[in-house]
């Protein structure tokens, strides 16, 4: 060693430790002592850039090296990932381990595996993030714990404030069953850095003096401004509210509302449940911007069940295996919780609530969006343009019909864009619609004030901006009642969503150009080349329909006149997306009457040659995200914008196809036709399966069908078929097969659009004709065993199975029988989201065999959501109930947000109306009427906490419920009962405007209306209908448009409606009204009435769709 020190420096391989690239095989330390290091042999003479040598041994020569050694030159990007990489037969090999303690070479990841290799970037995880953040946070940090005697835990509390820091910067500490009394000072509990907030225990309210009590520590370094809201102590329930004013919160927070509660166990829980929710509920509306976290020992009892919008956020045992503390509040995904040992001998855990939720700001990237201009001034510029355009030009000058649309929707495009100006502003994700550019202003200001350090200017500016606040909001809200009182509707909704935002956008996703050519493919992989029609099945065949499929005379030939252009234009909706030609739908409704003209020979010679427009077969398909992270294509929705002319003149089209198949559609499709609904459609299963459940010895197996992608598997082919069935036009038959096949699609994912696709399978699902295409295509779907009913929504397919005596041999022959249906016309079942459910109230229940499509076994759920009804395979209403509520109450808030801003009560009630009036009363005919008594309380309770937000009394569910019964009963007996046909016109009169127009809800006076007025529809198929008084159905749709009343009641109409009530009283069902003492009209068709109007003929005492079989209950 001594000889290689002393030539070393003769070489020049020793170099000053202070050179950059390091010292060369030795340096002397400041103890005249000898360090080893790399030699580099010549670095500053062989350096290239990014290109290094392989360092050398420190000693030339050793006993025991076997290999030789060599340099060999590396890429930076190499030596990153050497460890990997690097070949062996390049490395040392050493026969003794203690020689490795004398070598020091640089980048020993290369020569020894056994070096655990660098982790690069930085930790993450919410408890990283928190220490980041400090008191910044979004949401406070907390530590929840039951510790039985607080005093007791004090020394432990002291020593972990001192030696834990997430403890001691936890934001709150919250403490049950702290048995606290009044000889117990606040001094000798004592935190430093926290402030203390305690509910001890009352005697004379508790019934106890030992035990119970809670409190709060409230961090000083995260808030100061703390306001003690309420105390409660019953036997039942200890709670204790706290209104924290932190120095940072989101703008979406305005304060935070701590609730601390302890719930015995031996309480009542129902009446404590009870009572903590009417306190949190009232809490809420006095506070609507702030977030209430509830916290605190329930032991057995679960706040989900009375308040379901609230979260429970503890999943973690707190108590041996059991989850009995815990955590809630509105916010999804708010906390993560971390246990840690227990507090001296408490028998719970200690609970590290960490924050996980992301605000609104961070949310979203703020957009930059471009809007036009509108204003009267342009609309006449406009106008005045295409009123000077001669369009025989147009005409005159294309060779075909394609590039005369082309011309037409190009140059209308250019004149909208020459006349309309345009304006672009940057759009954040938490902007308020009354947050004006000189509230900006004002709030820079604030913000500059407080970085200088001027305590006088910066109150100044605090108040200026609040002040300033206050008036925009009033001003905003003066706004919309002016709208509401210019009968504004669309404006007024508009307001009303921003100032609550009551839609949030869909969470953003990573766009690049392959995930839309790929988006583009996924979306397009039903296409198929060669299908040709296949012939009807022997056991699947097409019901007879009646009337017979071909009339006596053919249908007339459809011609657009200018006027419904005009018509159809102008009902167009403003806001609505243009389609890839550019036309707007603002523009068609501004300029309607001076495109109609062009628009209607533009419709009349493509419906004579048969032929649709190429430009109006292009869509840009918009991938919008179901959920917050992706796992695949299916996880993204696709919309499809269309062209909005195309549109109209699909309404056209779907108009004149209605009057030629409605009556030959099949009578248990209840999409998309007057005088159906969703109601009716499941009031008609549950009728089904109750009327079944009856008899002895019965059980029910119901199939929930699931298609994949099913109107984008239509075969134009084999549709052009089906509707020649149906007696539909040749010519338009050759129509819509143009309209399906050779469409254009392209993909739009933010900026980036892939290349366009040609496909000719399918319809697409934003249009107006698909549904109706896609319900005459399935119309030869139908049972032919009378024990089986098939149920049809548009593409919600549904198998009722009425089984006897175990004999299943139908049902499952009809599944089969469905399966091969949907195999010959190319809809594919989806067998992962096919489920079973099976209604069996037998004492005796064997264990069923399970149902296999396709070679795979369909599931079996205990429920299911059918159209938006939840039917339990028990027949009971408690989960549709409880998902009901849950909905309900989460949109309380958007109420609470819209009453600060002091709007009139009506255009509350209408709001009200409109979001949360119409979730309680959702199907409602079909399951209220067997709702228990705990369940309507639960429901009510909702509709009280409505009324005291907006401060004025609204109708009970009892009340809605009568009234959409009656009315129900009502348009079947104005359909079926001749008897009292001439006073069911008057009775009509007095309900409607002593009922409905004194009605709270405007949205179900014009529904009752609007289906009133459609009984008119049914005089195709309704043989009687023709011999109704002309005189008298004249009045009747007369008055429907009136509130006055055009009779005066006299004893005669007194006397019928005595005789009504006392008919619907003592009836034990509809039918009774079908009995031979009340005879129908000579010639009616009952089957034909009851398949044009299936609300559902069951009615007793308990409501609509109420019968239960008789073992069960």
């Amino acid at each position: 060693m001594k000889k290689y020190i002393s030539k070393s420096p003769a070489a020049g391989i020793i170099r000053p430790s202070s050179s950059p690239a390091g010292a060369g095989s030795f340096f002397e330390k400041k103890d005249k002592s000898l360090h080893p290091c790399i030699d580099y042999r010549g670095l500053n003479d062989i350096t290239i850039k990014n290109r290094y040598p392989l360092p050398l041994m420190t000693f030339v020569s050793l006993q025991s090296w076997t290999s030789e050694t060599s340099t060999t030159c590396f890429t930076r990007d190499e030596l990153l990932d050497i460890r990997q990489n690097t070949p062996h037969n390049i490395l040392p090999v050493f026969n003794y381990s203690d020689v490795l303690l004398d070598i020091v070479v640089g980048g020993a990841v290369a020569l020894f595996k056994c070096f655990k290799k660098r982790k690069r970037g930085k930790r993450a995880g919410a408890l990283v993030k928190l220490r980041q953040r400090g008191f910044r946070t979004v949401l406070p940090s907390i530590h929840l714990a039951n510790l039985r005697s607080l005093p007791n835990k004090m020394d432990e509390l002291l020593l972990l404030s001192r030696t834990n820091k997430d403890f001691s910067n936890s934001a709150a500490l919250c403490f049950t069953e702290s048995w606290l009394n009044d000889a117990i000072p606040d001094s000798a509990l004592n935190l430093p850095g926290f402030q203390l907030f305690r509910a001890d225990r009352v005697a004379e309210s508790a019934g106890k003096s030992r035990g119970g009590g809670t409190c709060f520590y409230i961090n000083e370094r995260w808030c100061t401004d703390v306001t003690v809201l309420k105390k409660m102590c019953c036997p039942d329930l200890e709670a204790f509210f706290i209104n924290c004013k932190p120095f940072y919160s989101p703008r979406e927070f305005s304060s935070f509302i701590l609730v601390s509660v302890y719930i015995p166990p031996q309480a009542h829980v129902s009446s404590a449940l009870q009572h903590l929710a009417d306190e949190i509920t009232h809490t809420e509306q006095q506070h609507p911007d702030s977030v209430i976290i509830i916290l605190g020992d329930f032991n057995k009892a679960n706040l989900s069940h009375e308040l379901p919008k609230f979260k429970q956020h503890i999943s973690c045992p707190t108590r041996d295996k059991n989850i009995l503390d815990h955590c809630y509040t509105t916010i999804k995904d708010a906390y993560r919780s971390v246990p840690r040992a227990a507090l001296g001998l408490s028998d719970h855990c200690l609970v590290h609530l960490l924050p996980t939720y992301r605000p609104k700001l961070k949310s979203a990237k703020p957009v930059v969006r471009t809007v036009k201009r509108w204003t009267s001034e342009t609309e006449q510029n406009l106008q005045a343009c295409f009123e000077c355009t001669d369009w025989s030009i147009f005409e005159a000058g294309a060779t075909d019909l394609d590039e005369l649309t082309e011309t037409v929707t190009s140059y209308i495009s250019f004149c909208e864009d020459m006349c309309i100006p345009t304006r672009t502003y940057l759009s954040f994700n938490n902007d308020k619609p009354w947050f004006t550019s000189k509230l900006r202003h004002l709030r820079q200001a604030k913000e500059d004030a407080f970085r200088n350090g001027d305590r006088v200017l910066y109150n100044q500016a605090r108040n200026t901006l609040n002040k300033e606040i206050r008036v925009a909001k009033r001003s905003y809200a003066k706004k919309l009642e002016n709208q509401f009182s210019a009968n504004d509707p669309a404006s007024v909704w508009k307001g009303l969503k921003y100032i609550t935002n009551y839609k949030t956008p869909s969470p953003s996703t990573e766009a690049n150009q392959q995930l839309a050519e790929d988006l583009n493919e996924f979306y397009c992989r039903f296409e198929t080349a060669g299908l040709t029609p296949h012939a009807p099945s022997e056991h699947l065949s097409i019901q007879p329909l009646t009337p017979p499929a071909t009339p006596l005379s053919p249908p007339p030939a459809l011609w657009i006149n200018e006027d419904d252009v005009r018509q159809i234009f102008l009902k167009q909706k403003k806001r609505k997306a243009p389609g890839p030609d550019g036309v707007t739908p603002v523009c068609l409704r501004t300029c309607a009457d001076q495109l109609a003209f062009i628009f209607s020979q533009i419709f009349n010679r493509s419906l004579e040659l048969c032929e649709v427009p190429a430009c109006f077969k292009r869509s840009t398909i918009i991938p919008i995200p179901k959920k917050p992270k992706m796992t695949g294509f299916n996880d993204y929705r696709p919309v499809a914008l269309t062209s909005v002319v195309m549109k109209s003149f699909e309404r056209l089209v779907l108009a004149y196809l209605k009057n030629i198949t409605g009556p030959l559609l099949d009578p248990l499709q209840f999409a998309y036709r007057a005088n159906r609904s969703v109601d009716d459609a499941v009031n008609m299963g549950l009728h089904f399966i109750l009327q079944h459940l009856d008899k002895s010895g019965t059980y029910v197996r119901l199939l929930f069908v699931d298609f994949s992608s099913a109107f984008n598997t239509i075969i134009p082919t084999l549709l052009q078929t089906k509707l020649t069935q149906l007696s539909v036009p040749s010519s338009i038959c050759q129509w819509i097969t143009s309209f399906l096949t050779d469409r254009h699609q392209l993909v739009k994912l933010g900026k980036f659009k892939s290349n366009s696709r040609t496909t000719s399978t399918g319809a697409p699902q934003d249009c107006v004709l698909s549904p109706l295409l896609f319900s005459l295509y399935t119309n030869d779907c139908t049972s032919t065993d009378p024990s089986i009913k098939l149920l049809k929504f548009a593409d919600d397919t549904t198998v009722i199975g009425l089984i006897q005596d175990g004999d299943e041999s139908a049902y499952r022959q009809e599944i089969e029988q469905l399966a091969a249906w949907c195999s010959r016309n190319n809809l594919k079942l989806n067998t992962l989201k096919t489920v079973e459910m099976i209604v069996d109230f037998r004492r005796n229940t064997p264990a069923l065999p399970p149902l296999t499509i396709m070679n795979s076994t369909v599931p079996t759920v205990a429920s299911f959501r059918f159209l938006g009804t939840t039917i339990s395979q028990d027949l009971k209403w408690d989960t549709h109930i409880d998902a009901t509520i849950k909905k309900a109450q989460q949109r309380l808030y958007f109420l609470r947000q819209l009453r600060k801003f002091n709007l009139p009560q009506e255009l509350l009630i209408h709001f009200y109306s409109a979001v949360i009036e119409s979730v309680l009363c959702t199907s409602i005919t079909v399951w209220f009427g067997s709702a228990t008594k705990s369940d309507m309380r639960r429901l009510q309770r909702t509709v009280r906490t409505a009324e005291r937000i907006i401060g004025a009394p609204l109708p009970t569910l009892q009340e809605l419920y009568t009234s959409r019964l009656f009315l129900i009963l009502i348009l079947i007996l104005i359909l079926i009962n001749d008897v009292l046909r001439d006073f069911l016109n008057i009775f009509v009169f007095a309900y409607l405007d002593n009922i409905l127009i004194s009605s709270h809800s405007l949205k179900e006076h014009i529904s009752c209306l609007s289906r009133l007025k459609n009984v008119s529809s049914t005089k195709h198929h309704l043989p009687w209908f023709q011999d109704f008084p002309i005189q008298n159905r004249d009045r009747t749709f007369q008055a429907l448009t009136s509130t006055k009343l055009p009779f005066q009641w006299n004893a005669q109409a007194d006397k019928a409606f005595s005789d009504l009530k006392h008919r619907f009283s003592s009836a034990k069902s509809l039918l009774f009204l079908l009995t031979p003492s009340h005879p129908l009209p000579k010639g009616t068709n009952i089957l034909g009435i009851v398949s044009s109007f299936p609300s559902n003929w069951l009615w007793k005492s308990g409501g609509i769709g109420c019968r239960v079989p008789k073992s069960p209950f």
